[in-house]
Order: C-alpha cells, then sequence, then structure tokens
C-alpha cells in the first residue's frame, strides 16, 4: 500500500508552508526539556563550586584550597555564560543545533570542576 500524493497521511503533517514538500517543524516539547537539562546541570555546577568553596574555607583556609575554590567559581561562571546562551538560543522558534565550540566549552568545565574539586579535597 503507497501512501497517498502531496504528503498526506504524513506526521509531520504534509508539506511545508511554500508547498515544496518540506516538512513544517513542530518543536514540541523538545526545547522545553532542553532547557531544563541545561537548567539542572547549571544547578548541579553551582552546587559543586559552592561545596569547593565550604570545603576550601572550612577546618582552616589554604592556599591550595583556596586557589581552587576561586577556580571552581571563575570555571562555574564560564559555564553559567554558555549555559545562558544556549538558552536564549532555544528560544527561537526553530532553534539550532549546539556549536561545536559551546558543546567543547561546557565539557571543558565539566572537568575542570571536577579537578579542581579534586584540588581543593587533597
Amino acid at each position: 500500500m503507497t501512501a497517498p500524493a502531496g504528503g498526506a497521511g504524513r506526521r509531520d503533517g504534509g508539506g511545508g508552508a511554500d508547498g515544496g514538500g518540506a516538512p513544517v517543524r513542530d518543536p514540541g516539547l523538545q526545547p522545553e526539556r532542553t532547557r531544563l537539562a541545561w537548567r539542572r546541570t547549571t544547578l548541579s555546577c553551582t552546587v559543586v563550586a559552592v561545596l569547593a568553596a565550604r570545603q576550601a574555607i572550612h577546618g582552616g583556609a589554604t592556599a591550595a584550597g583556596l586557589a581552587g575554590a576561586a577556580l571552581s567559581a571563575l570555571v562555574w561562571l564560564a559555564f553559567l555564560v554558555v549555559a545562558h546562551r544556549r538558552t536564549l538560543a532555544l528560544a527561537a522558534a526553530a532553534p539550532g543545533p549546539l556549536p561545536s565550540r559551546a558543546a567543547i566549552a561546557a565539557a571543558g568545565c565539566t572537568i575542570l570542576l571536577a579537578l579542581f574539586a579534586v584540588g581543593v579535597l587533597a
């Protein structure tokens, strides 16, 4: 059995607004789920940075502990900028994919936060 001509019966609603057969994008809730995931990840980074600062000053502050806490705060701010830019981009009608530069920055911030946390604990 074949589908009717003109895209009728397709899940994406048929042809596009230009009549050329391009599917009309219905983003649904996917951008909202992605935005919430970025918020959860930002909250996790915030908790890590706050706990690093708490650990650095708890029981006497050392130079290495304070340096680790300060670096954790800077990395947290960098991640906050990346996450904010991405959530703003998701507000568009047709959000594009995450640029590779932003993905590398987010991954780098995550790795650096983990390394600085180890440094604060040592």
